[in-house]
């Protein structure tokens, strides 16, 4: 629909008269005047702001307590059942001291409001009668012919009527987005408009999955398995490998392999990353195909395709991975088919709905056989009834609840599945600190939703990843944060930073051949401060260059010995015995 020239979606309001609103539907435009109250004060004491439809009395208005049934509009006083005209446009009627009155509704002119005029006596005002007709208007300096349009912005046009200037202005109504949609504004609209989000499956800790939809479940398998991938253009594919780490009922993610057309890239521990079977190190771009970078505070390495899929991993246990609308309904896998319903989520590979048996439904998916499994089948089978070995640690997730930590978040997001999942992860932890893996999720989460946190690492404990930081960071300098680099522009700044600067694989440097025990050695191998043998690192023994070092001090020791055995001398004809060998 146009209105003035102005093209109008929902609904526009005429900035020449603010009581007259259309509203587009069906390419039909529907406009309607809002009819103003009878004011019991008049003319000369009514107002009427710039913007607003109707006036409004200047006086306060005072309430006159009276004993008859009488009615009283301003200095006028009206007996029940008498007929009489509140204004020029109001049919009025005096009952039991109330005013009951009906307006006339004037009929939309095409005029602007100052030019509009009423005659006495009449209530409804009418356009003057053009004196000449006039081809063209003059705006802002330009000269427009008539039924000419022109855009003053996105909300605002203008068009040229008999020598007239009339212009729409559209007011955009106040909308409120739903949980996975973003308020975006196009580019040459006037109103924003909620657009859906790119959808986001995130896998951490023991493994704890959370879906494309929003689907929450755990699993424990220790096998190799299809994260998820195009089902219908098979443009892409994820997997994972779980490993146990010699626990009974816990496993946890090991690699990340990505398969794009002609492009195989694993993700390992420790941030690892290999292209196509080759060592690579961060940043790298493989032409118009994919970068790899780490995020701005060096926690995580970020695959980016030019597909839109983009993959998120810490090195340890985190992945988040985030795919753009257009693969709505073509995806599988353990994150989901992704049709904005979270109760169809768990469907198996032949298309049977699992939602009361995860395990089956995670089964499904696994790829590589057994020898893919770092658990045996019984022990793996016994894996699916868990058992909690200790609570005591449980009191470590309670962060996740206070409003100290996660309070901002917690208004906007239930915390509840994370701090299961906490609980979880406590029951058979290698380490004490297996609760930060719920809370790293959950920060990410909260990140993603807008919520500044504070700094919630030292307030929980939680210390970042040493293996996975910046050299920098590694070496004790800690690089500054850019909290506005991002995408792009981090994988940019990465690769200004190369010395080379150029697209070539930087392979690992390969690593040198300790030389052989029984080989000369000259010199005598000092130590590293950390490889210093006390009662806590007694491993430290067994250590190749400890048990070299070790050696060298027993043939030196028995050199010396040889070189200051005393010689006694002895009386009589008897020789002197040779010295001893030893």
């Amino acid at each position: 629909c146009r209105l003035n020239g102005q093209k109008v979606f929902g609904e526009a309001t005429l900035s020449e008269d603010p009581c007259v609103k259309c509203t587009c539907s069906g390419h039909k435009l529907t406009c309607t005047k809002r009819s103003c109250p009878v004011l019991q004060c008049p003319l000369s004491k009514q107002i009427r702001t710039p913007g607003e439809c109707c006036p409004r009395c200047i006086e306060r208005r005072e309430e006159i307590h009276r004993g008859s049934p009488m009615c009283i509009i301003g200095k006028a006083v009206h007996f029940p059942g008498k007929p009489y005209h509140g204004d020029q446009c109001s049919n009025c009627t005096c009952q039991n001291g109330t005013s009951i009155c009906e307006k006339s509704t004037c009929p939309i002119l095409e005029c602007a409001l100052e030019d509009q005029q009423r005659e006495p006596g009449e209530c409804c005002p009418s356009c003057p009668m053009p004196a000449e007709f006039r081809s063209t208007c003059t705006a802002a300096g330009k000269v427009y012919q008539n039924n000419e349009t022109w855009s003053l912005n996105a909300c605002t046009s203008c068009e040229c009527r008999a020598g007239e200037v009339r212009c729409a202005n559209i007011q955009c109504p106040k909308k409120k987005c739903g949980p996975n949609e973003t308020l975006l504004t196009v580019s040459g609209e006037c109103c924003p408009r909620c657009v859906e989000s790119p959808a986001v499956c995130t896998v951490f800790g023991d493994p704890h999955y959370k879906t494309f939809d929003g689907n929450f479940y755990s699993f424990q398998g220790s096998c190799k398995y299809q994260l998820t991938a195009d089902c219908v253009g098979h443009t892409f594919s994820i997997r994972v490998t779980n490993d146990a780490r010699l626990t009974k009922y816990s496993s946890w993610t090991k690699t990340v392999t990505l398969k794009l057309e002609g492009v195989k890239v694993n993700l390992g521990h420790r941030m690892r990353v290999k292209v196509n079977g080759t060592r690579v190190e961060p940043p790298y771009r493989l032409n118009q195909t994919l970068d790899i970078y780490r995020s701005d505070d060096g926690t995580e390495v970020i695959v980016e395709t030019a597909l839109g899929v983009k993959l998120s991993w810490d090195g340890l246990n985190f992945i988040q991975v985030q795919v753009p609308t257009a693969y709505k309904g073509k995806l599988c896998g353990l994150c989901g088919n992704y049709n904005s319903i979270f109760r169809d989520d768990l469907f198996t590979r032949a298309g049977l709905n699992m939602t009361h048996n995860v395990w089956r439904f995670a089964r499904s998916w696994a790829v590589g056989g057994p020898k893919a499994c770092t658990r045996q089948r019984k022990k793996e089978l016994a894996a699916r009834h868990p058992q909690c070995k200790s609570k005591k640690l449980y009191p470590l997730c309670k962060p996740l609840r206070t409003a100290e930590v996660f309070g901002r978040c917690n208004s906007l997001l239930n915390p509840d599945n994370y701090y299961e999942s906490c609980r979880f992860d406590m029951c058979e932890c290698p380490h004490r600190q297996c609760y930060c893996d719920s809370m790293a999720a959950y920060a990410h989460e909260c990140v993603r939703q807008g919520v500044q946190l504070p700094d919630w690492r030292s307030l929980t404990g939680c210390s970042r990843n040493a293996s996975g930081l910046l050299p920098a960071a590694r070496a004790g300098q800690f690089l500054p944060l850019e909290p506005n680099a991002i995408g792009a522009g981090i994988l940019q700044q990465q690769l200004q930073q190369q010395q080379q600067g150029s697209n070539s694989i930087r392979r690992h440097p390969k690593r040198l051949r300790r030389p052989k025990l029984h080989e000369p050695q000259e010199q005598e191998l000092d130590l590293p401060p950390q490889l210093t043998h006390d009662r806590k690192h007694h491993k430290l023994l067994h250590h190749p260059l400890y048990r070299k070092q070790q050696l060298l001090q027993q043939q030196q020791q028995r050199l010396q010995e040889q070189n200051s055995i005393p010689v006694r001398p002895i009386s009589g004809n008897r020789r002197t015995p040779p010295p001893l060998q030893r």
